[in-house]
């Protein structure tokens, strides 16, 4: 079966606007997506030399909101330019949670742990770095959501094994796919995803 290894961070904008595309190409093309939640901006970002929002040149963050709108209007997404809990001030909770998820019940039902993340902090005005609202997001997806969090730390290993698979495989920015060993950065790059599956 075709495998789509998916990095993400659990507050990018970006992520979330093509989360619900990777799901369909993925149905489209009999692929199973392997999600694997990382730590950008504590781990990744230092060595690939990216910088967390607040650090970026003003233009740059200007020029993000532009994008950030063009994209959710293009798509037809909703998203708040500015959401009440961004930055997230931690997202170690919901990436602990998404690997408690995947160890407890499956990539499938972490993937829809994943959705309502993104969906908490752009559309629903929740603080993810909150126990609570990981714990409700994971119950609103069917799951235990008080029981996976009291496994976190057993989830942990997971969390920086993905973290450092990033790093070795040059990740620098989410959302990042892997297929067949080829990588694409960004939601716009699902096109491109798309044509590799084609082609297996």
């Amino acid at each position: 079966m075709k495998t789509i290894e998916y990095y993400f961070s659990p507050p990018s904008p970006w992520a979330y606007m093509g989360h619900d595309r990777l799901m369909e190409l993925a149905a489209r093309h009999n692929a199973k997506v392997e999600p694997r939640p990382v730590a950008l901006g504590t781990a990744v970002f230092p060595i690939s030399g990216g910088l967390p929002l607040k650090q970026r040149a003003p233009q740059r963050q200007a020029y993000r909101l532009i994008e950030l709108k063009r994209w959710s209007e293009y798509l037809g997404l909703p998203l708040n330019l500015h959401p009440k809990h961004f930055p997230v001030t931690d997202e170690a909770p919901a990436s602990l949670m998404i690997c408690a998820a995947i160890n407890t019940a499956g990539n499938e039902a972490a993937l829809k742990v994943v959705r309502g993340v993104y969906r908490a902090v752009w559309v629903e005005d929740r603080d993810i770095a909150q126990a609570e609202t990981v714990i409700q997001i994971a119950d609103e997806c069917g799951l235990d959501g008080k029981a996976l969090y009291e496994g976190r730390e057993d989830a942990r290993q997971l969390y920086e094994q993905y973290t450092q698979r990033a790093i070795d495989a040059q990740v620098f920015g989410a959302p990042w796919y892997v297929y067949n060993g080829e990588p694409f950065w960004g939601q716009d790059r699902l096109e491109f995803l798309d044509r590799a599956l084609a082609r297996g």
